[in-house]
């Protein structure tokens, strides 16, 4: 295992710079997810640490070794890409085994090495097949496993679960946080959806054009994100903002029209100061009688255990998740309640955390 540093590192094709000083350090044996939107940067990045892009500028150290110009078989890494890349004339044993036979290595140590990555993979059974004879997801694993048997020292993942299908992601995402947890290897992980980062990930990075916007824990960015993007990135679905005004009293946020949205204590904003108010559809639940935030109700969704509401407040685009059944139609008023504590407010103008 190794810890990767990536330090002020640029790219740029020409005059157009597409990474723009990105600093991010992974820990040894942490699983790091490079998630944002695409065209972000985050798959240029996971390719400069990998060597098939060349550096513009700036450092990346794979266990404290300078990696710039250093061939990509040279930095002990294995990658899985988003396509499985197998050899469809190759069974199983041999895909996942040719590494280890370009290398040189004896018979017995590439059937050992495969045999144990097999195991660990729920491929035994499979060893003898082609990749025509297994499903997506059994490609998928192969592919890991053609990664897991070189035993690197680090692992980038270039989003690997996007063309599965729904239920499959959710499955792989599971088998891919256990292989971890039981192989260790430092893992750079890069996906568009910020569900994997979530529930995949020791630590998140955010990206956006081309810059690192926030790097945390998967809670500490859903409940402190530091900016709008950021917030609305990170959780699903996105939060709802409100454009309003800071009250005297420094406990509400008031819309054009006198809604009022209540602020929580850590709120730093003077009296007056025009902020964005975000709050998370899921942290909202019916109010009683006449309180709360009014939400005029233009589409239901109903999922069974929960029912999705979109809607305007204050002629403003705003949504909740709430978790019962309703019978309510489009057009009539709902009133919504909500903890101040989980409230954000950010600068109106630079779209910045406040508090």
């Amino acid at each position: 295992m190794a810890s990767v540093e990536i330090q002020n590192v640029r790219k740029a094709y020409g005059d157009v710079e597409t990474i723009k000083g990105v600093w991010v350090d992974v820990p040894d044996g942490a699983f790091v997810v490079l998630v944002g939107p695409s065209g972000c940067g985050k798959s240029t990045l996971l390719r400069m640490i990998a060597g098939l892009e060349d550096i513009s500028g700036g450092t990346i150290r794979i266990d404290g070794r300078v990696i710039n110009e250093v061939e990509p078989k040279n930095r002990d890494i294995a990658m899985v890409f988003q396509n499985y890349a197998l050899y469809p004339h190759m069974t199983i044993a041999e895909n996942m085994g040719f590494s280890l036979r370009l290398a040189k290595k004896s018979k017995e140590e590439i059937a050992e090495r495969v045999n144990d990555a097999a195991r660990i993979l729920g491929l035994t059974d499979y060893l003898k097949r082609y990749p025509k004879q297994l499903s997506g997801g059994q490609r998928q694993r192969v592919a890991m496993g053609r990664a897991i048997v070189r035993n690197p020292k680090v692992f980038l993942f270039d989003e690997p679960l996007s063309n599965l299908d729904a239920k499959l992601r959710v499955q792989m995402r599971a088998e891919l946080k256990d292989i971890h947890a039981r192989i260790k290897t430092t893992t750079v992980y890069v996906t568009h959806d910020q569900i994997e980062a979530m529930t995949m990930a020791d630590r998140i990075v955010v990206m956006r054009d081309g810059i690192v916007e926030q790097v945390g824990a998967p809670l500490e960015l859903y409940d402190k994100p530091v900016n709008t993007f950021v917030a609305s990135f990170i959780g699903s679905p996105s939060m709802n903002f409100l454009s309003g005004k800071v009250a005297e009293d420094r406990k509400s946020v008031l819309t054009e029209n006198g809604v009022r949205l209540p602020l929580g204590p850590e709120a730093s904003a003077s009296p007056g100061t025009a902020v964005t108010y975000g709050i998370r559809p899921e942290h909202l639940a019916i109010a009683a009688g006449n309180e709360g935030i009014p939400i005029t109700v233009t589409n239901i969704e109903p999922t069974g255990s929960e029912t999705f509401v979109q809607g305007t407040v204050d002629g403003q685009k705003f949504s909740a998740q709430l978790r019962e059944r309703l019978f309510i139609k489009t057009g009539e008023v709902l009133n919504l309640a909500l903890a101040p504590t989980n409230s954000h407010v950010f600068d109106a103008a630079t779209g910045m955390r406040l508090g």
